[in-house]
């Protein structure tokens, strides 16, 4: 079926609310797409823009720009877009220290950001902000659920290992918050790193019974061949990142079987969700990822602001956004009191498909999961 076809069938209710758009919204997208990394910022960038199609809507206009993966370019960035674009909303971040880098200045000059991705915990807590908005998750959440999964699965002794960044540091807080076993090491690797012979031989030399890691992007693939090179056959668990549709394809066979949590998969059974498959294979011939997930209910979430609400009225938009009145492709989501999502998050298995390597959901990690820093968030 062609787009233009799933568009009539799929979208008449986000044409019909957004005919009613109260006036034009310009939104400035800096995300990641060159260099390491950029599979996640084109992900993003596609399944925005894919909803934006599907509704149609001609108050929107979209600015985008990649950042580089670079906080200073990010910075930069934001600042030509708030001064010189006329922005009203910013989006896109992938990465958390872009994010810290980019968030505080804009919510302090008065404009919405909508995060499709990178939830930092001080953004969350005493660093929240009434115009900041996480669309994806805050950062410790998949890492809990990973947690909670690691104790049904009987560890007792995990090596645990992430990025020396704001999202790595909250990866290994979330894991332990739910685990209960022992920790066999505890690693901080360079944002970045390729070579990861040094972390496998400590892993190997530990003791442990199984290794839980959150490696982004390159980050992921490189670890997972080289730890199937080893010869270690210690079970592996992780967040969604390292285990994504874009990602599995160049990790191969060393990611069969690997359980990994997730707030969203392609099986998740819901008419937006199916809509939102369908329609993204169709646009861009591939399936999508969680990111694109994340950037389609980005979008319509602001879609459903918009055709409540005008942006130049603060208060009543940031109600609309709050409202979150839209057809999520995860089913059931609403935003916490520091505007996080609450959401289930689940366990996903890597499986193959034909010729393509994918993941299946084989059960609910956490439900109706919110985030433990609303209480430390003050608006």
């Amino acid at each position: 079926m062609k787009l233009k076809s799933l568009i009539a069938a799929a979208s008449l209710a986000a044409l019909g609310t957004a005919a009613m758009a109260e006036g034009p919204v310009k939104v400035g997208m800096i995300t990641t797409l060159s260099g390491g990394g950029a599979g996640l910022g084109i992900d993003v960038r596609d399944g925005f823009m894919l909803a934006a199609k599907m509704a149609g809507n001609d108050n929107l206009s979209v600015v985008i720009e990649d950042d580089q993966r670079k906080p200073e370019i990010a910075v930069q960035l934001a600042d030509k877009m708030i001064q010189s674009d006329k922005v009203d909303v910013l989006t896109g971040i992938i990465w958390s220290n872009l994010a810290m880098a980019v968030v505080p200045a804009a919510t302090a000059q008065g404009k919405f950001y909508l995060s499709p991705n990178a939830g930092p915990s001080a953004l969350a807590g005493k660093g929240c902000d009434k115009n900041y908005f996480n669309v994806a998750w805050q950062n410790d959440n998949l890492h809990e659920a990973a947690g909670g999964y690691a104790n049904s699965a009987g560890f007792k002794n995990s090596f645990i290992l992430a990025p020396n960044y704001p999202a790595g540091q909250d990866a290994l807080t979330g894991y332990k918050r739910l685990y209960k076993g022992g920790l066999a090491g505890e690693v901080f690797t360079q944002l970045g790193q390729k070579d990861y012979a040094s972390e496998i031989a400590q892993i190997r030399a530990s003791g442990a019974d199984s290794v839980f890691f959150f490696l982004p992007g390159g980050m992921g693939i490189s670890f997972l061949k080289q730890y199937a090179d080893s010869g270690l056959d210690l079970p592996v668990v992780g967040p969604a990142f390292s285990f994504d549709q874009g990602i599995l394809q160049a990790v191969g066979d060393a990611a069969m079987g690997v359980k990994n949590t997730s707030q969203w998969n392609k099986d998740i059974d819901n008419a937006a969700n199916a809509a939102f498959v369908t329609a993204f294979q169709a646009e861009y011939g591939r399936l999508p990822s969680l990111y694109a997930s994340q950037g389609y209910d980005t979008a319509n979430l602001l879609l459903s602001a918009m055709a409540k609400a005008d942006v130049g009225d603060a208060d009543a938009f940031r109600a609309a956004l709050m409202a979150a009145d839209f057809d999520s492709v995860r089913g059931d989501f609403k935003f916490s009191a520091n505007h996080h999502p609450i959401q289930d998050i689940y366990v996903r298995e890597v499986i193959k498909e034909g010729d393509v390597y994918t993941n299946k959901i084989i059960g609910t990690a956490l439900e109706d999961h919110s985030n433990v820093y609303v209480d430390e968030c003050k608006m």
